[in-house]
């Protein structure tokens, strides 16, 4: 499988030489009741250690080694869905570890103990070993770390090993690994089989624009489609962006590497649906033949679009996509993009929208998001914006001219790709990390699919 980095690393099921890790709050620290000494409560002290959120101390034992490790959790409000454990894989030495204390049975914490851990050392070496912590061999934690790490890794890798030949092999491994049916249509066959839009926006790159299309499961069970968006470098094409905004456009096919995440947790958990993945892998790139404002493309769904701006390529990838993906009349449909800086404005790096008319699937994954610690925010397909993608030459203008409403008008374009699938629901997501958190260091992020695993393991139950 497609994994730089792998969640193994960072668990462990050995019984032999594991030091335990206490997590308590500031009250319970305070009450001298936690198996401790007194020496063990005085060298903690000495250090400062009060039981603070985040406070970790090193009690030593009489040998110069580890004793055990203090964990502070604060107040203790929200430590069941507390992430904080994570920074200890960054922290400690090089050993087994396990938690004791109110969130030993976790597997979010489990999970947070991972994902800190994670290091991307595709060109350099680890600087030192990595802590490993003791679960229980079905932990779910494992998967979802996995699905996880598939997506920060593809986002980390920079373009020039992770164009469109590159991210098609990436998916090819994943495909492999669940023997699921692999197909890809590539280059000039995108005009004859339908994906007009596709190839306009690839064509000016070196490499080929393609889409990648994955099937796994019975075809008889739900289906269930994911649908990607993988621009492996954005330039803005002729609409060439500044150099600062380009610096992080390896990371435009960040929903292509989230979906492909989700899909391997599916597939791992053998849930009972028949998966889709679709993919459009290209390049954003500048030629002669790059496509230019103010074109009209033709589109699989047979809409016309006027090009407003060749920086807003990403919509129209998803527009063919979609539109196949749609003609199966799924059971659920999820597509999921770095899109628009508008949702960035609107919700910063951390909270991601999503659109969807399905009230209860929005319910669903509202509550999901909050339990596993990755956060959505659901905003509104508000129809009456409609009108401000208005063509006065096509069916339809792919971006607005005044820069109002940026998010749900691109949400409002990819609407009009979409009509048989039962529950559609649409993801802007940033797919980064731009400053380190206990569980994720700076760089690739996984945005949404650990909330979707868990509404579609609910949903679709064995």
């Amino acid at each position: 499988m497609f994994i730089e980095t792998n969640p193994k690393d960072h668990f462990s099921s050995s019984s032999r030489k594991v030091v335990s890790i206490h997590c308590m709050t500031k009250k319970q620290f305070s009450k001298k009741n936690q198996g401790l000494t007194e020496r063990d409560i005085h060298w903690a002290k000495v250090n400062g250690f009060s039981g603070s959120s985040g406070q970790h101390c090193i009690i030593p034992d009489d040998k110069g080694g580890i004793e055990c490790v203090l964990f502070g959790l604060g107040s203790g409000v929200g430590t069941g869905k507390s992430m904080a454990h994570g920074k200890l894989a960054r922290l400690l030495p090089k050993g087994n570890y396990k938690l004791e204390g109110d969130t030993a049975s976790s597997e979010l914490a489990e999970l947070a103990w991972a994902l800190g851990g994670y290091s991307y050392d595709r060109y350099r070496k680890r600087k030192h070993e990595t802590p490993k912590l003791v679960v229980k061999t079905n932990s779910g934690a494992k998967r979802l770390a996995e699905g996880s790490f598939i997506a920060r890794d593809l986002i980390n890798t920079p373009a020039n090993d992770m164009g469109p030949d590159a991210l098609e092999k990436a998916f090819r491994k994943v495909g492999k690994t669940h023997a699921a049916k692999v197909s890809v249509i590539k280059g000039e066959a995108l005009l004859k089989k339908g994906f007009p839009m596709v190839h306009a926006v690839g064509r000016a790159s070196a490499e080929a624009p393609r889409v990648l299309d994955m099937k796994w499961g019975k075809a008889n069970h739900p289906k269930v489609t994911l649908v990607g968006k993988g621009v492996t470098f954005d330039t803005g094409g002729l609409n060439i962006k500044p150099g600062g905004s380009m610096a992080l456009m390896k990371k435009d096919m960040g929903g292509a590497a989230n979906v492909l995440g989700l899909a391997h947790m599916i597939m791992d958990a053998k849930l009972p649906v028949r998966l889709r993945v679709i993919i459009g892998a290209v390049e954003n790139s500048i030629s002669s033949n790059a496509f230019r404002p103010g074109d009209i493309l033709n589109s699989r769904k047979g809409l016309s679009v006027e090009i407003g701006n060749t920086d807003a390529e990403g919509r129209l990838v998803l527009g063919d996509c979609l539109t196949w993906g749609d003609e199966e009349k799924p059971d659920v449909m999820i597509d999921m993009a770095t899109l628009t800086g508008a949702a960035r404005v609107a919700l910063g790096p951390d909270l991601p929208p999503f659109y969807t008319n399905d009230d209860g699937f929005a319910d669903a994954l509202g509550t999901k998001s909050t339990a596993v610690n990755d956060p959505l925010w659901r905003l509104p397909l508000w129809d009456p914006y409609q009108s401000m993608l208005g063509s006065k030459i096509a069916d339809v203008n792919h971006i607005t001219a005044g820069g109002f409403a940026g998010s749900i008008t691109a949400a409002l374009f990819l609407s009009r790709f979409v009509e048989n699938a039962k529950t559609w629901v649409h993801f802007d997501i940033f797919g980064w990390t731009p400053s380190e958190k206990p569980w994720a260091p700076v760089g690739g992020e996984a945005q949404g699919i650990r909330s979707l695993f868990e509404v579609f393991q609910q949903r679709y139950k064995k």
